[in-house]
């Protein structure tokens, strides 16, 4: 035993570990396969190989099958580094959402993950915190050359969009989702309109006479979509429209709560809430328990989404559930079609609701 191993043994009868200097270990970077490694296993040119994994019309389907075998068998990942310089091409994709940790931001992005993924994009994401600021200083610190194209939901505090149609000019593909911008390109949202429509015409239908509307943040397409359904609903059925019961502010819970205390204000209260999102309508829940009323039978609530939180809290939510992971997946679709198209004709698509009927819209 040398000295000093000596003497750390005498110094740690009572210890757990005995720890003896070492000399580093150097690890070998791991090699992987290559097209010219997949053609000499075939036995065939490199040029033939590269044709088969692109999938040209000269090569028949025999060979690429065998291509594509032997790949698999190698371990071979294409290197999209390399093949962008040839092809103009990163291989990735931005994400711009206002927030990650909600139900929905979170299910609309995993519907684009699985259409990025199973076209070998890579994805990289932004999150705004729903800051107007931070999305601005993201897109002019955005890396154009090394993205193929961008998804975006815009932050409720936005105003001019004048920033993303830049990137678009610069031939940069844009496609938005969810809050959408006034700008020319393809967007994919919920169908907003009638789903406020159908939340209003279910309240009305079970009785209630009086209806606020907590709505979003002013100037967002959705916000205005969820307004006029609702409006229109009254309208049609000749109930009251007043002005004190509609309220906008934010998304949060806290937003609701705060709703709520100030439509309690009011000498003429409403007895029943249509609320922008889930969130937002929990907390109208919250603050009517608070008070001692009873939710469904003294004030009806409903949301939008179908958030998990809707069916577990008590009474549960009555929901218009919203399509997040088709959403998620259409918009990373029509995205890749405009990359492989510079000339995709932009399209608006929108995906419908479904109405949730739970405890607190319901007069028992």
């Amino acid at each position: 035993m040398n000295p000093l191993t000596r003497k750390f043994t005498e110094n740690v009868t009572d210890s757990l570990y005995l720890t003896i200097p070492t000399r580093p270990v150097r690890r070998m970077r791991r090699h992987y396969a290559t097209i010219k490694d997949i053609a000499h296993a075939l036995n065939i040119s490199v040029s033939t190989v590269s044709r088969a994994l692109r999938d040209t019309y000269d090569v028949s389907a025999d060979t690429r099958k065998m291509v594509l075998e032997m790949a698999t068998q190698l371990n071979y990942k294409p290197n999209f580094n390399a093949t962008g310089l040839v092809k103009n091409s990163t291989h990735n994709l931005a994400v711009i959402l206002p927030a990650i940790t909600n139900y929905y931001f979170s299910t609309v992005f995993t519907g684009i993950q699985e259409v990025a993924y199973s076209h070998n994009y890579n994805i990289i994401l932004y999150v705004t915190n729903d800051d107007a600021a931070r999305e601005l200083n993201i897109i002019r610190n955005l890396s154009l050359s090394s993205l193929d194209g961008l998804l975006v939901s815009v932050s409720s505090q936005a105003g001019s969009c004048e920033h993303f149609q830049e990137i678009i000019d610069d031939g940069i593909p844009v496609v938005f989702f969810d809050r959408v911008a006034d700008i020319t390109t393809s967007k994919v949202m919920q169908d907003d309109y009638n789903g406020a429509f159908e939340a209003t015409e279910h309240l009305i239908s079970n009785g209630y006479k009086k209806i606020a509307h907590i709505a979003g943040p002013e100037g967002l397409t959705f916000t205005t979509s969820r307004l006029n359904g609702y409006l229109d609903a009254l309208r049609k059925h000749n109930m009251p429209i007043r002005k004190k019961w509609i309220l906008h502010s934010g998304f949060s819970q806290e937003c609701g709560e705060n709703d709520l205390e100030k439509l309690w204000k009011l000498n003429d209260k409403p007895d029943a809430i249509f609320s922008v999102n889930d969130r937002k309508a929990v907390g109208v829940i919250v603050a009517l328990k608070r008070k001692n009323i009873v939710v469904g039978k003294e004030v009806g609530v409903i949301g939008f989404t179908n958030d998990p939180m809707s069916a577990i809290i008590s009474p549960s939510l009555s929901t218009i559930a919203e399509p997040a992971f088709e959403i998620g997946k259409k918009s990373c679709q029509l995205l890749l079609q405009h990359i492989k198209k510079k000339n995709f004709i932009p399209e608006e698509i929108i995906l419908p609701g479904k109405l949730i009927i739970r405890e607190s819209s319901i007069r028992s």
